[in-house]
């Protein structure tokens, strides 16, 4: 295949290709102005050791800011000169819309700050890196791909650089090259990959600065410094449109229950923003599944019950929304596909797995239909999950349901009408599509800060931006070590708890204690039986719905680094304040006040107070 060639484009691709979007106040200018803030420690503070252990040169590192030109910081530090620099930039991880915009920012930076500035695409993903397999990006090169969708720029492949013989090879192609910097867009796998890249260049003294961008369809890279992926935001708008579109449906000829399933991985973050923007009847999130430990029994069960409670007032039709990772989260079917996986690391052929399982499992795998056997026996991800996409859980449920309906039915306990279920999996329809008006901007801002990381010489750095749901020229953009975000996942093994693991980047699920989830559940019995569906309509790039941001960003109060940077006013208020000759009752307040925030903050720290919150 042909990359970074012109292609055919719509009115509206062509359209889009003229839209620019704005840089926030502190990125304006040939100035580069950093303010770093505070090491850091682990995302997980009892991982700390081992972070640091795994991370000696890269972890500690502090926060950046990067600030306006009016902005008056003592300390901060000015770059006004900008040597000629090369970079290389490569997509790790699964298409999403908006990756192109991040390599027009990160251009559009370079050439702004010096024209001698190059930089180099890794044609074909992660495997382009390791073979030094690079394309030029130019003004050519963009001229058809901004504010477009997709990865067909340069390509991808597989979404992992771990492997010694991989990251080596990295190395090398850094190094013939003599790249300043190497860019990886991507999620969570890509940009714990990244960390490491970071660590292995600073030992081997290579030059070359590492730095990450969060950009994930699933929405899954989420922590305190991190408040959205790009591409979700696209994502979600499609797919409420086509959810929202089979509700109308569903309403029209009342007699269909459509079970649909939306791409998501392991987590829901997608399927509870659809359900915010759509508002179909029922929504079940694996997240909930898990926390309450329902079993396939109770999921048909809780269905069946809306369907009859539904048929009680007359209505035979309705739409169910499942995320892609509920399979894993029923635990007797996730137990099931670890006993799986572990015969297929045994190297036990597919034709002989269902007979080398324990008792339990193999009745339960004999239990479901034969379509699901044989998706269960898919080999496994890169990852080592199951293949998600391909197990039609949706089918299962729906298939499940009738059977219990028409055992009702038989019984006199359900006295509607035929049950008659229509099934569609929204996978793959989203990912290629035209960008959102925020995923551009958001994707080309984050470029920028890029080249900002590279000017101040930083290694092993995720591009950041807080504040995201006000307007761009709101947003707080930085820097953080990407050593900040790492922790270390546990597994329950007898009484205690061990960690386990290298340090990595862990997907972060739907929180059940949220704002959003919230709102989901106080309007789940009228979603179910009032069919108040809501259309979005299609993207829209210009009018009212332009600016419109996902729900679950707009109702959750983040600005992490905003608080950040106000607890640093407050710090040096005090230190304005208590200094040598305030009085006695300003010093005894100020210790009376410090000793009790140090000790709420102490037993917050702690590893035992983290745990008792989950």
């Amino acid at each position: 295949m042909d990359f970074g060639i012109p292609r055919e484009l719509s009115d509206l691709q062509k359209q889009r290709l003229l839209y620019q979007p704005e840089l926030p106040p502190c990125l304006q200018g040939t100035e580069v102005r950093v303010e770093f803030g505070g090491s850091t420690s682990a995302g997980d503070t009892s991982a700390a050791s081992a972070v640091s252990r795994y991370f000696p040169l890269t972890y500690g590192q502090p926060l950046v800011h990067f600030l306006r030109a009016t902005a008056k910081v003592p300390d901060a530090h000015i770059i006004t000169e900008h040597p000629a620099i090369r970079v290389g930039v490569v997509f790790s991880g699964r298409q999403s819309p908006g990756g192109h915009n991040v390599i027009w920012g990160l251009y559009d930076a370079l050439k702004l700050h010096n024209p001698q500035n190059v930089l180099l695409g890794f044609v074909g993903g992660t495997e382009g890196l390791f073979a030094q397999r690079t394309l030029e990006i130019t003004e050519d090169v963009l001229s058809s791909y901004k504010n477009q969708g997709g990865f067909d720029m340069l390509g991808r492949s597989v979404d992992q650089i771990r492997t010694t013989e991989q990251v080596n090879a990295a190395l090398t192609t850094c190094q013939n090259l003599k790249l300043d910097g190497l860019v990886i867009i991507g999620g969570v796998t890509s940009n714990s990959d990244a960390a490491t890249l970071a660590e292995t260049f600073a030992d081997a003294k290579c030059p070359t600065k590492v730095v990450g961008v969060p950009v994930s369809l699933y929405g899954d890279l989420k922590n305190q410094f991190v408040e959205a992926n790009v591409g979700f935001d696209t994502i979600c708008k499609v797919n409420s449109q086509l959810i929202s579109n089979v509700c109308t449906d569903a309403l029209s000829a009342e007699k269909y229950y459509y079970f649909i399933r939306v791409m998501g991985r392991r987590v829901s973050h997608v399927a509870l923003e659809c359900a915010l923007q759509s508002h179909p009847n029922m929504v079940i999130l694996g997240e909930e599944v898990a926390a309450t430990k329902l079993t396939l029994f109770d999921l048909t069960k809780q269905i069946c019950d809306a369907v009859q409670a539904r048929a009680e007032k007359d209505k035979y039709h309705g739409v169910i929304l499942l995320p892609e990772g509920l399979i894993e989260s029923i635990p007797e079917v996730y137990a099931l596909l670890q006993e799986i996986h572990g015969l297929q690391g045994q190297g036990v052929s597919v034709d002989n797995i269902s007979s080398q399982l324990s008792p339990w499992a193999s009745a339960l795998f004999e239990f479901l239909p034969p379509f699901i056997r044989r998706q269960l026996l898919l080999q496994r991800e890169s990852d080592d999950s199951a293949q998600l996409s391909q197990i039609e859980t949706e089918k299962l449920l729906a298939q499940l349901v009738e059977t219990e309906i028409n055992r009702r039915l038989k019984e006199g306990t359900y006295k509607g009408k035929k049950f008659n279920a229509i099934c569609h999996f929204f996978g793959y329809q989203a990912r290629g599509a035209l960008p959102s008006k925020f995923d551009c901007d958001y994707a080309f801002v984050l470029g920028h800060i890029c080249y900002h990381i590279l000017s101040a010489r930083l290694n092993g750095y995720m591009a950041t931006i807080t504040n995201l749901k006000n307007p761009s020229n709101k947003w707080r953009c930085g820097a953080t070590p990407i050593t900040a975000m790492l922790t270390v996942k546990r597994w329950s093994r007898g009484p205690g708890v061990a960690s386990i693991g290298k340090p990595a980047i862990h997907v972060t699920p739907v929180d059940l204690k949220g704002k959003a989830y919230e709102w989901l559940r106080q309007n789940a019995a009228m979603f179910l039986m009032d069919d108040i569906y809501r259309n979005p309509g299609p993207l829209q790039y210009e009018g009212p719905g332009a600016d419109v941001r996902t729900v679950t960003l707009a109702v959750e109060d983040q600005d992490y680094m905003g608080r950040i940077k106000k607890l640093q006013e407050y710090l040096e208020k005090v230190k304005t304040i208590v200094k040598p000759g305030c009085s006695q009752d300003v010093l005894k307040a100020a210790l009376s006040a410090m000793a009790s925030v140090t000790d709420i903050l102490s037993l917050m720290s702690t590893p035992t107070y983290s745990t008792q919150l989950l």
